[in-house]
């Protein structure tokens, strides 16, 4: 069996920006594939009482001056958007109604860099309309996917899925069944993935 990452992943967070900026190069310096897995972030803090740093006014203060620690590090834009947090109910649904195909790379991309380089307001479906539209994606299409029971059921499915494997934010990454949470423990993912034969 190939060595693999699961990435449990919800666009608006980002920590999950940060590691997603890493996580192809690391994935491919290993020889490792990278499984992509939707879920909702909200979801998972619902069922866990988990909440965003954000929520404390000195530990969000804190945790934006460390993201731009490990952007520096990473040699990435990351810019706090205005508009934080973003509901990210339809921009999930989209991943997973793009993901497996060859749009879903795509997709990513012009979300992860709308949110946390451009800074657009990602709440409002204009907005999503034009970055897709600019991205060479069809958004009148993928709106008629996000409302697919099909869709809806298989995010909501990765989130339980998620839960039950002891998720409790995002970014979690999984090498071999050890759980790594946080764009700060690639290292450690790393490490799992050289140990691994």
């Amino acid at each position: 069996m190939s060595k693999q990452i699961e990435f449990f992943f919800d666009v608006g967070s980002p920590a999950t920006y940060l590691a997603w900026t890493q996580l192809p190069a690391l994935a491919a310096r290993h020889d490792a594939d990278l499984v992509y897995r939707p879920m909702l972030l909200g979801g998972v803090f619902h069922a866990t009482g988990n909440q965003s740093p954000a929520t404390i006014a000195a530990k969000g203060a804190y945790t934006r001056d460390d993201f731009q620690r490990f952007a520096r590090r990473y040699g990435v834009t990351l810019n706090h958007n205005p508009y934080f947090p973003i509901n990210t109910l339809q921009l999930m649904r989209g991943a997973e109604a793009l993901h497996g195909t060859d749009q879903f790379d795509v997709y990513l991309g012009a979300v992860f860099q709308a949110i946390w380089v451009d800074e657009q307001d990602m709440n409002q479906p204009d907005v999503v309309g034009q970055v897709l539209a600019a991205a060479g994606l069809d958004p009148a299409a993928l709106m008629e996917q996000l409302g697919d029971p099909e869709v809806k059921q298989r995010l909501k499915e990765t989130t339980e899925e998620a839960v039950r494997r002891g998720v409790f934010g995002a970014p979690t990454m999984f090498v071999d069944r050890e759980m790594f949470f946080g764009q700060d423990r690639l290292q450690f993912v790393e490490e799992k993935l050289a140990a691994c034969h």
